[in-house]
């Protein structure tokens, strides 16, 4: 049944798989990053064939300062997904560059950051796929490695709770419920195909309300944050000029961050997922709680005929995917 040993994956033959992928070129950002308010520079770099995600601080000499972007590495997620190594060397804020690389097929990168947390940019995952897309991207011969999700998997906390359970394909399902006539309750349901991502969920920008923004910065949180790179919701409505980009961006953003902590499995996972009200903490929980059961999931690889449907394409789809205007 389920297992972890990568002589047991299963598939086609070496010349029918989906290729693994990464960049063709190296490329930087620079950008405020959202809770220190530092300016942070980011450069993505191309990898080998199963390197995986892996950020390095480059502001760090005296220790190891690599960190791979793994479930088992998820060290807080208070107010994000942050990841650490064994030396307690970190990176925070990572789920909205995790989930531009899920959604455009990105296997292996290299992440370095002069600093400890990745920059905020304007508050979605939409310039971080706007860098994929400049700097090109490249297929490796190595077949792309799934987790296919093999039984039901479900995780309870509080009044939050996340499952996953098997399918043919991405498949996600999420509902938020606030105490707010702005937001109040959402649904959102889509599948991970056909560059679906790029189109529908890159540009849902991160969001919070006026009273807890005003709470966080007198923690000394939230210094970088401010209205182009968040929603911010007071009681009368969004304050940001021109509004929303979807009507329902709240309950997008929120599947945006689950994508990307969803990749922190390693690889794309295939099977349902739905979310309620679940947040990071939850969505990590998920994971553990799919790996340390070897009987709930597999590795597997794809085959050609099956790479339409069985994970987003990204940057295979049609170049409208692309266009954030």
């Amino acid at each position: 049944m389920g297992h972890s040993n990568d002589s047991q994956v299963r598939g086609p033959e070496i010349t029918d798989f989906v290729h693994q992928r990464t960049l063709k070129s190296s490329i930087s950002c620079t950008s405020v990053a959202l809770h220190s308010g530092a300016q942070v520079k980011l450069t993505l770099h191309p990898a080998d064939a199963d390197d995986g995600i892996v950020f390095h601080r480059t502001d760090i000499s005296d220790r190891d300062a690599r960190i791979e972007a793994l479930w088992s590495n998820v060290s807080d997620t208070q107010l994000c997904t942050a990841i650490s190594n064994a030396e307690g060397v970190s990176v925070a804020t990572i789920e909205h560059l995790m989930a531009a690389l899920a959604g455009c097929g990105i296997d292996n990168a290299k992440i370095e950051i002069d600093g400890p947390e990745v920059p905020i940019m304007d508050g979605s995952s939409a310039p971080f796929v706007s860098l994929v897309e400049e700097a090109g991207v490249v297929e490796l011969n190595a077949p792309r490695r799934i987790i296919r999700v093999l039984k039901p998997i479900e995780v309870n906390v509080g009044d939050s709770c996340a499952k996953l359970a098997p399918a043919d394909y991405q498949e996600l399902g999420f509902e938020i419920d606030f105490d707010s006539q702005v937001i109040s309750s959402q649904t959102f349901s889509m599948g991970l195909v056909n560059g679906s991502f790029c189109k529908e969920l890159a540009r849902a920008r991160t969001f919070g309300f006026l009273h807890e923004v005003e709470q966080m910065r007198a923690a000394g949180l939230a210094k970088g944050g401010s209205l182009d790179n968040a929603i911010v919701v007071s009681h009368d409505g969004v304050m940001n000029d021109g509004g929303l980009r979807f009507d329902d961006e709240f309950v997008r953003h929120k599947m945006l961050d689950a994508i990307g902590d969803l990749y922190l499995a390693g690889g794309p996972v295939v099977g349902r997922f739905e979310g309620v009200r679940s947040g990071h903490a939850v969505n990590n929980a998920l994971l553990r709680a799919l790996f340390a059961d070897p009987d709930a999931w597999e590795y597997d690889v794809l085959c050609g005929d099956e790479a339409a449907t069985a994970v987003d394409g990204g940057l295979h789809a049609e170049p409208a995917a692309l266009e954030f205007a």
